[in-house]
């Protein structure tokens, strides 16, 4: 697995391991974080490399399945690393994909929904190609996934290899890091420290949160299944990010206000998925509200901050 240090993958490697499978990670932690990986050393069934997929990927002995998780995910990341992303999403995924046909394996490639850019109809279903700017500050991630989607299906076509591409939507939940810059983590800890809550545009941008339980279980649904094409797994609970920070100030049960700052370029205006491939072929759908996806994840995000404040103090 690479990029098992992530938000995602070391998620999905813990779900792994406690089903019995050895898994290998590499991460060369550009945005991972080793504290992601505590516990799983321990099991007896997790082997960590500390490697660049988009250099180089060797990995001795038999493996069943290639799941390519590398890549910063949020613009925060993506727009400092834009030429890393790039990379990881063209050079990473061919090498990953090599490793796949040398080894016989079944080959997993995380996409997006970032694929559909921003998109001209909504729910966005898998056949729909997506209204993405190739030139703009966000397009480094956007075609990044959509050349590693065209890969992985060239390597199907082409060598037989079994792949499956999942294209995931806003996914949130404990090991997302504080400073990610997505919605969810600035919100809640703007909210927790009783900071101005800072939302982009009008707000009334929309967006389809599901937490990272529910997308762990679509993914292994997908990974033991015999589909070969894109599948979104996501909310279709569409919501604005404005009502998403009034959620969270009242979640939190906070003083902050809400203040609102320019959009970003080619920020999408709305995103929602179509579930209902997933629904037929997987028999998933999301079992999680946004209710307690939001109480999980304050309270990780409310023990990371007073764990950070309790350093500063030994500190200072």
């Amino acid at each position: 697995m690479t990029g098992c240090a992530g938000f995602i993958g070391s998620h999905l490697a813990r779900y792994l391991v406690a089903r019995k499978h050895s898994v290998i990670g590499i991460d060369n932690f550009l945005t991972g974080n080793l504290d992601n990986l505590k516990g799983l050393y321990e099991t007896g069934r997790f082997q960590f490399i500390n490697a660049n997929v988009s250099d180089y990927i060797h990995v001795s002995g038999l493996i069943d399945a290639v799941l390519h998780f590398a890549s910063p995910a949020s613009p925060v990341d993506y727009l400092r690393h834009p030429i890393a992303t790039l990379k990881v999403g063209a050079l990473g995924t061919h090498n990953a994909l090599g490793v796949a046909k040398a080894k016989g394996a079944l080959f997993m490639l995380t996409s997006t929904s970032e694929v559909y850019g921003d998109p001209q109809v909504s729910p966005q279903s898998e056949t729909y190609w997506g209204n993405v700017n190739p030139i703009g500050p966000r397009g480094v991630y956007d075609e990044a996934k959509r050349f590693a989607e065209a890969m992985t299906m060239a390597y199907h076509r082409e060598h037989g290899i079994p792949v499956r591409i999942v294209r995931i939507f806003n996914t949130y939940g404990p090991n997302m890091r504080p400073n990610d810059g997505r919605a969810m983590p600035n919100f809640i800890n703007q909210a927790l420290s009783g900071k101005p809550v800072t939302v982009y545009g009008s707000g009334l941008q929309t967006r389809s949160f599901m937490y990272i339980d529910d997308l762990i279980d679509g993914l292994y649904r997908l990974m033991m299944s015999f589909y070969n094409g894109p599948v979104n797994i996501g909310n279709p609970q569409e919501m604005t990010l404005l009502e998403l920070a009034k959620k969270i100030v009242e979640t939190t049960g906070s003083s902050s206000k809400i203040v609102f700052r320019d959009l970003p370029t080619d920020d999408p205006r709305e995103r929602c998925p179509d579930i209902r491939l997933a629904n037929e072929i997987l028999r998933w759908k999301p079992k999680i509200s946004l209710a307690a996806g939001l109480r999980k994840t304050i309270a990780y995000f409310r023990v990371l901050q007073q764990s950070v404040e309790r350093v500063s103090k030994v500190r200072h």
